[in-house]
């Protein structure tokens, strides 16, 4: 008798709850710091030397529960295969910062080079096991063939989404909690869908990252590092691709949408003005700046993220299909 989803969760959450404390003493010895940039918020400054690299935590207690509880499925192991995939790349992002104690860890075009890599990967897989190219579009009974062109949006999902969780992650616990909504959002997708392995992997993904999240919210302890981000990231895109709701993802995850939109036309509208939009981009800076304490960030785009999940799983529900 396969063992009950919520099981599941709870043992990620606690293993998680477990391990953060002793990570976080083993990173205060070895002196793995977050660095601060210094043109941000000047209140971020004191957040200086904070233990750093944390998704480490949630990572491991999500692959144990899993190894120990989940069906293994080709689409399990993909799905961990792609979340690992980013997480290699984002520690190797954070092993730069550590070591060299900068700000700036792999150069833009580096990321992009292994991304597109893991997409090559995750591409011929879903090609082996004959999954469809055909996507929907929500708001209507339209689908697409993507045919080749398939391996475009799958490259521009995982990039995107793992880009834009990692800009996201700029205040403490906007970046998990957020996540936590889209991953239970694509949990229920999975269930009306039948997708158990989908489901095992949401929900031990959920559980590990409500544990790291106890350490991470307002006055952090530990910060997820680009090895937690760019994963969690890499996770929700592929968890949108697994369940065939790719275009939805711009709708469940719309915190991350709005959090890059804001860094994209920050960026053209100062070259071509040489002015300002927002304070300070990504958004969630913006309103720091603007004098909101940073708990009351957090709590506003974790109330936006809700939204957010609640339209998509409205628009994905079977009643709508």
């Amino acid at each position: 008798m396969p063992t009950p989803v919520y099981y599941v969760v709870v043992f990620a959450l606690l293993v998680s709850l477990a391990t953060c404390p002793l990570y976080i003493i083993f990173s205060r010895r070895l002196q793995f710091g977050q660095q601060i940039r210094l043109d941000g918020p000047q209140q971020h400054l004191k957040k200086a030397g904070t233990p750093t690299m944390g998704g480490i935590v949630y990572l491991f207690s999500f692959v144990v529960a899993l190894i120990l509880f989940a069906p293994k499925t080709p689409f399990l192991l993909m799905l961990i295969l792609i979340t690992l995939a980013g997480a290699f790349l984002g520690f190797l992002d954070d092993f730069q910062k550590v070591i060299r104690r900068q700000s700036l860890g792999l150069k833009a075009r580096q990321k992009l080079l292994g991304q597109f890599v893991f997409t090559v990967v995750f591409y011929y897989l879903l090609q082996l096991y004959g999954h469809s190219t055909v996507v929907g579009v929500p708001f209507s009974s339209l689908q697409i063939d993507f045919g080749h062109f398939y391996f475009l949006l799958i490259f521009l999902m995982l990039t995107g989404t793992s880009n834009a969780v990692n800009l996201t992650d700029g205040i403490d616990g906007l970046a998990a909690g957020t996540v936590i909504l889209g991953l239970f959002t694509f949990l229920m997708i999975a269930y009306w869908q039948g997708m158990t392995d989908v489901v095992y992997f949401c929900g031990a993904l959920i559980g590990a990252c409500m544990g790291f999240l106890v350490f991470n919210i307002h006055p952090a302890r530990i910060f997820m590092g680009d090895v937690g981000s760019l994963s969690l990231g890499a996770a929700l895109a592929a968890v949108a691709i697994i369940t065939k709701s790719e275009l939805y993802l711009v709708i469940i995850g719309g915190v991350f949408v709005l959090e890059t939109m804001s860094v994209i036309v920050q960026v053209l509208y100062f070259r071509l003005t040489a002015r300002r939009v927002f304070l300070m981009s990504p958004l969630h800076h913006h309103f720091e700046f603007k004098g909101w304490p940073e708990w009351h960030v957090v709590i506003g785009f974790w109330a936006l993220g809700l939204c957010f999940a609640v339209l998509g799983l409205i628009v994905h529900t079977p009643l709508m299909q």
